[in-house]
């Protein structure tokens, strides 16, 4: 096993797989043509993309769904109508579909079918450390072995995905009273740390995210409290964090990513030190290229 182990796993995708779901011009994700043909059955909503020469077929919505609002609307309608061998049941979590954060949503989605139509999903990670006697200890809690993906698995201390209309800022407090019950005052010392992005082929389609990092210096006394998604805290030495991350299966599939983020920006891990640094570097920001 190794670090770049784990950065490869994120990113294991063959795009020949997929066909372009596109709005207004541009494309916005990535569909399997089992899925674009259904989707392609509702043609009020959704028509063949045009002059696709590079790679033939591909969806569109129709030419009178010209606006966010309309075709919002129109997807939550046919939602009910998916196949679910095909299409994940609905979380009731809406998020904006677009390509970089700054923009504005092309229309929004249900959590679940965002992958479905491989489109770029955002979410906000916090490192919740202290520092003691000159080394890193990190707040890592264990998932619920309740919850739908990787249950019992390592995670950061709060994480969680971005839904439509929310700041990132907000969603980290919202996020950090829910998973931890970091009072707000806290949670917004939390500073901006940088963005991680990966994608690659999963059983519900391409999973295509941008996970934007915080760093949080939490008080000695400072005691996360477990939660319905988080059963337990343990605060551990950094070393032997990346060393489950290195050598285990322990940490959620993404987690490591952003706990060998923290790492390499804290100079835990250096180019003299670990042979595969750059290529884990550059591994850590990757995206599809679009074609349209």
């Amino acid at each position: 096993m190794s670090f770049l182990d784990r950065v490869r796993r994120c990113n294991h995708r063959d795009l020949a797989r997929y066909v372009p779901f596109a709005a207004d011009g541009r494309q916005l994700g990535w569909i399997t043509p089992a899925r674009a043909d259904v989707l392609l059955g509702f043609s009020k909503v959704f028509t063949p993309l045009a002059h696709q020469a590079t790679r033939p077929g591909g969806v569109t919505f129709v030419a009178d769904l010209d606006t966010p609002e309309a075709r919002s609307a129109a997807v939550a309608a046919l939602l009910p109508r998916l196949p679910p061998d095909l299409f994940a049941k609905p979380r009731n979590e809406i998020y904006g579909v677009k390509n970089q954060w700054s923009e504005p949503a092309a229309f929004t989605i249900d959590r679940a079918l965002v992958p479905a139509i491989g489109a770029r999903a955002f979410g906000v990670h916090l490192n919740g450390y202290i520092k003691r006697g000159g080394e890193f200890l990190l707040w890592i809690g264990t998932r619920a072995m309740d919850l739908r993906v990787e249950p019992g698995k390592r995670d950061n201390m709060v994480a969680g995905g971005q839904p439509a209309g929310l700041s990132l800022m907000d969603n980290l407090v919202k996020e950090c009273a829910e998973e931890a019950h970091l009072p707000e005052a806290l949670a917004r010392r939390a500073s901006s740390a940088g963005a991680i992005r990966y994608a690659f082929d999963a059983p519900e389609g391409l999973r295509m995210d941008t996970l934007f990092c915080y760093d949080l210096a939490v008080p000695e006394d400072f005691v996360p409290q477990p939660s319905e998604e988080i059963s337990r805290f343990d605060l551990l030495p950094v070393h032997e964090v990346l060393a489950l991350v290195r050598d285990t299966e322990a940490f959620k599939f993404n987690v490591g990513l952003v706990i060998l983020d923290f790492a390499m920006r804290h100079g835990l891990i250096g180019p003299d030190s670990e042979p595969d640094f750059e290529a884990i570097a550059m591994g850590l920001r990757q995206s599809p290229q679009p074609i349209v």
